[in-house]
């Protein structure tokens, strides 16, 4: 077996672009992990392997002035299996779509299609995206969840089988299961990119994210569906200087296991020590009920989104995922209104705190390592305040816990400096040296 499945996606796409790697045997390479490894990790919902070669040989024989015009061309991404793909299954991790077929791509899969990407593969996703477990599991170790709901992406990327994979995100869905499976795990600032063709579970709070095995790879994929206007450049330079760093443990610090606490102090230790100024500090009080207030207006948008499937179709639900939607028709359009006035204010607040010159915001990912069962996908309490106000997030792999699995470090900025973030967290990762499972 050849080891290009262990290259990063900008190294990829330059080598594709510029004639360097046969598409065919780039792809080769891919499959040949895929099936050393996918009986035990169960990333893909959907893939033929056969459309896929087919489609590599066919970009073998492109001219070069096409391959220099599509910065992804020939690149394969993996892609959440609630984000439609026309012509390929998209089941949305529920038996009642079963073999359900878009005949339209989401907007996403189409820029990214445009920028000479194709669909390698649809990636497992946790029922309706919200937290039941799926199959798959963590390619660090089986028996751990590789986190939800963009399970199968991060457990991809991770494993060598793809280079990048599409995912979203309504309460923790990119950040987790990136900091679980030990690669980076970016999400757009709230209404960056649009969520046309993608199955809505919460509209308030659904949006896109991108797994890849660096910043500057996350980055790229991002811009490829982000556009210009966006701002997001493709390379995601590191900062120049050191930045300014709010170390933030967060209302769910209570929740931190020992190896989450132990690893925060050493990524602030270690950055400190690379000349980056960092203040640990409390958020405002008031950002000890940005949890209660997500749940209020996640499920409450949720129990209306699914109502009239869910009356007609109820016995193809798991019972989790109906009780928690039966929360969210408990909760009347008073108290909803109410959730979205505080959000609202905690989001002012947030604009606020950024407003004392800070670069970026850090925090733990996660509570801990993955957990060691494949009937949970791990608690997203610190990932729920910064999908509440809409920042961008980005989580990096810092070290390894007392397991072996990988842990992480959280980085948020204001809303809308998703360029300022990636650059950030760039310098961070530069200050952060870790070899991941496929390097």
């Amino acid at each position: 077996m050849n080891h290009f499945y262990r290259l990063g996606l900008h190294e990829v796409a330059q080598r594709l672009r510029q004639g360097k790697l046969k598409p065919s045997v780039y792809i080769k390479s891919l499959l040949d992990r895929i099936n050393e490894l996918e009986g035990a990790v169960q990333a893909w919902q959907w893939l033929d392997r056969d459309r896929a070669l087919a489609i590599a040989k066919k970009a073998d024989t492109s001219a070069a002035a096409l391959r220099a015009a599509h910065p992804l061309y020939g690149v394969p991404i993996g892609v959440k299996d609630n984000v439609f793909t026309a012509g390929i299954p998209t089941e949305m991790g529920c038996c009642l779509y079963q073999n359900y077929v878009p005949d339209k791509s989401a907007d996403i899969v189409t820029r990214i299609e445009k920028s000479g990407a194709f669909v390698f593969g649809k990636t497992v996703t946790t029922e309706a995206a919200f937290m039941v477990p799926s199959k798959t599991r963590n390619p660090w170790n089986f028996q751990h969840t590789p986190g939800g709901s963009s399970s199968g992406s991060a457990a991809a990327v991770a494993a060598g089988f793809v280079p990048g994979a599409i995912g979203t995100q309504t309460n923790g869905s990119v950040i987790r299961p990136a900091a679980y499976c030990g690669i980076v795990g970016y999400k757009m600032t709230r209404g960056l990119i649009g969520v046309d063709g993608i199955m809505p579970f919460s509209p308030m709070f659904d949006q896109p994210g991108v797994f890849a095995r660096s910043v500057a790879d996350s980055a790229l994929l991002a811009s490829s569906f982000a556009g210009p206007r966006s701002g997001i450049s493709p390379n995601a330079a590191p900062l120049k200087n050191a930045p300014r760093l709010a170390a933030v443990r967060s209302p769910s610090w209570y929740l931190a296991e020992q190896e989450a606490r132990t690893q925060f102090e050493a990524d602030i230790s270690r950055l400190r020590s690379a000349g980056a100024s960092i203040d640990v500090i409390e958020l405002p009080g008031e950002f000890d009920r940005a949890h209660k207030v997500h749940r209020t207006i996640m499920l409450y948008e949720a129990a209306r989104v699914s109502r009239a499937v869910r009356d007609e179709f109820r016995g193809y639900f798991s019972d989790f995922l109906i009780h928690a939607l039966e929360e969210g028709d408990r909760v009347t359009e008073t108290q909803f209104r109410d959730a979205v006035k505080k959000k609202n204010a905690l989001q002012n607040s947030f604009a606020s705190f950024m407003d004392r010159g800070y670069s970026a915001v850090i925090t733990p990912p996660a509570t801990g390592e993955a957990p060691n069962s494949l009937h949970v996908t791990g608690d997203p309490s610190f990932c729920s305040i910064w999908t509440l106000i809409g920042a961008p997030a980005i989580t990096i792999p810092t070290g390894l816990g007392p397991k072996g699995l990988p842990l992480g470090l959280q980085i948020i900025s204001a809303v809308d400096e998703d360029n300022y973030l990636l650059a950030t967290a760039a310098w961070c990762e530069r200050h952060s040296p870790f070899k991941g499972l496929s390097s």
